[in-house]
């Protein structure tokens, strides 16, 4: 009697590789693998003639040519920052410090979006499935993240400073930026709080010296009775640790522990200018570091991981507004340890978990996103091993780390959705994303009083 088999399984995406990372705690690489995904969370996974004959797919993606990887987890970027991109790398000052530059409140909220979109499509094309992003306008950040597909915890950037004075290394209060920020960030978490899977409201603080104590105090009140996430940035220069010694009598992150911001939630881009007593306090209390290697690296500084994690910091991994590529920050990331005389003390399957599995662990997603699981959310991410970069392959996290770029993402799937197939958008024309980003930023440049050298 002959045995009837099974008939296959319904599922709504089937994905094959040639080798799977699945960035677990023991580093396990799987081999000519498939998984099986329904709505938004991975159902099976296993060999791929196995998991083919299994399964019957609505739609199939993949190859015995790809590597398969979790999304990266960038946790902290400016998106409409995109605007200068190439023209304040050689000045020696992140943006919010540098007079004369289109940012900010010259910003519309047309233009915002416009320049968010294209910062949301770069970080979707090289592989960021799920992203953190604040500065003014979050309602345009949103509504860029939502058109684009990516996974997104956003806010509005919340600071009380006057900027001119700050570029003079003073301090002078400028409140009713504060109110004005401050109300902009909390309209946005009325509007988007539970609105969206995919988008969730956090809080920004821009820095300890460009935000008040008082005003520091106020966010930390609001984000504890909401449980929010914060982002902000933290021992970026020394000009900060000199302001807020200057305004308060102590160091950036004692202040931000004397106000209550300092904790798990907090999420703290560069760390960099900090001392042994510093990385102390931070990882103490369990905060985040954003580690910006290449923002960093490109003026003149990089943090320590391996001090900051000794101390008991949690590490995580973003790009900033340098370039959306994840991998450009991981290959800088392990570099940076070496260049400081830290030895091989990183691994790249180090790097990987901080770019993954630790900035999930930092967004309360731990075990839902930066890992392939059975259970897990469906974001991951195809790279085309065919291109010479990426041949030979013999072992995967290596060859990711040190070999791998954006440009080798060929499929981006996000909560079981696929955004990218073969290099290109499937929900959007990522070339008229890219047009509209140009125009504007042309605008803005000029409006600054800076003719482009480059026509139009």
């Amino acid at each position: 009697m002959t045995a009837t088999l099974a008939a296959p399984e319904p599922c709504d995406l089937l994905v094959r590789a040639r080798a799977a990372l699945v960035l677990d705690a023991e580093g396990t690489v799987l081999s000519d693998v498939a998984l099986a995904i329904t709505g938004n969370r991975i159902t099976h996974i296993g060999p791929a003639a196995e998991t083919a004959r299994l399964f019957a797919p609505r739609q199939t993606v993949g190859s015995p040519h790809h590597l398969l990887m979790p999304g990266l987890v960038n946790t902290h970027n400016h998106t409409p920052l995109m605007v200068v991109r190439g023209m304040v790398e050689d000045v020696g000052f992140a943006p919010a410090y540098t007079p004369g530059i289109p940012q900010g409140d010259m910003l519309s909220e047309e233009e915002a979006f416009l320049l968010a979109r294209l910062g949301a499509y770069e970080m979707l094309r090289f592989g960021s499935t799920t992203v953190v992003d604040f500065y003014r306008h979050p309602m345009a950040l949103a509504a860029a993240a939502h058109e684009i597909g990516l996974r997104s915890f956003i806010g509005g950037r919340i600071m009380d400073a006057d900027t001119s004075a700050l570029a003079r290394r003073e301090w002078r209060a400028d409140r009713d930026q504060g109110e004005r920020t401050l109300r902009e960030a909390m309209d946005f978490v009325a509007v988007w709080s539970g609105r969206s899977e995919l988008i969730t409201p956090i809080l920004g603080p821009h820095a300890p010296d460009t935000c008040s104590p008082g005003l520091l105090r106020h966010v930390a009140e609001v984000a504890e009775v909401g449980q929010m996430i914060l982002n902000t940035h933290l021992h970026q220069s020394p000009m900060e640790v000199e302001i807020v010694q200057a305004r308060d009598g102590k160091r950036p992150v004692e202040l931000m522990d004397e106000v209550g911001l300092l904790g798990p939630r907090l999420i703290a881009g560069h760390c960099i200018h900090m001392t042994e007593s510093d990385m102390a306090l931070f990882g103490s209390r369990g905060a985040v570091v954003a580690h910006v290697p290449v923002g960093n690296a490109a003026h003149g500084s990089v943090a320590s991981m391996r001090a900051l994690e000794r101390a008991g910091a949690r590490i995580s991994l973003c790009t900033d507004t340098k370039s959306g590529d994840m991998f450009e920050a991981m290959r800088m990331a392990i570099a940076a340890t070496r260049i400081r005389g830290e030895g091989f003390t990183v691994s790249s399957h180090d790097v990987l978990r901080w770019a993954t599995h630790n900035g999930a662990a930092a967004l309360g997603l731990e075990g839902e996103i930066g890992v392939l699981k059975v259970g897990a959310r469906a974001d991951l991410v195809l790279l085309d091993t065919r291109a010479p970069n990426l041949s030979p392959l013999i072992d995967g996290p290596g060859l990711v780390v040190h070999s791998a770029s954006g440009g080798n993402v060929d499929t981006v799937v996000v909560d079981g959705a696929v955004l990218l197939e073969g290099g290109r958008p499937t929900r959007f024309d990522g070339d008229e994303v890219v047009a509209a980003a140009q125009k504007v930023a042309r605008g803005l440049w000029e409006r600054a009083g800076r003719t482009p050298r480059v026509s139009a």
